[in-house]
């Protein structure tokens, strides 16, 4: 029975996962090599005024550390939907977008 439960959820996040990654923004950003210090620069004109200027939180929560717990569809989605105020909602395009995920994954 255990058993049975542990897979269902893998099952379940792991599908919830495939799901994400076939939206098309979400594949193409994937697909992209990101450029961390063009991610810097980005992050520092559109995301530092609220979580600092190396990412440790002002308005918004500290940032370091932040691809260790979340995925790159929950940083994505979380960037673009504005569904967490104050935080606005903000479309990079993909290449941008792979770019800071780069910069996040280095912090």
């Amino acid at each position: 029975m255990a058993l049975a439960v542990a897979l269902a959820f893998f099952v379940s996040i792991f599908g919830v996962e495939m799901a994400h990654s076939s939206d098309p923004y979400v594949k193409n950003v994937l697909s992209l090599t990101g450029n961390p210090v063009q991610g810097h620069a980005i992050f520092q004109i559109n995301c530092a005024g609220c979580h600092g200027l190396e990412a440790y939180g002002l308005v918004g929560p500290s940032l370091q550390g932040v691809s260790k717990h979340k995925s790159h569809y929950r940083l994505i989605r979380q960037v673009i939907s504005g569904e967490t105020p104050p935080m606005p909602k903000f479309q990079p395009s993909t290449q941008e977008m792979a770019d800071l995920l780069s910069y996040l994954e280095s912090l």
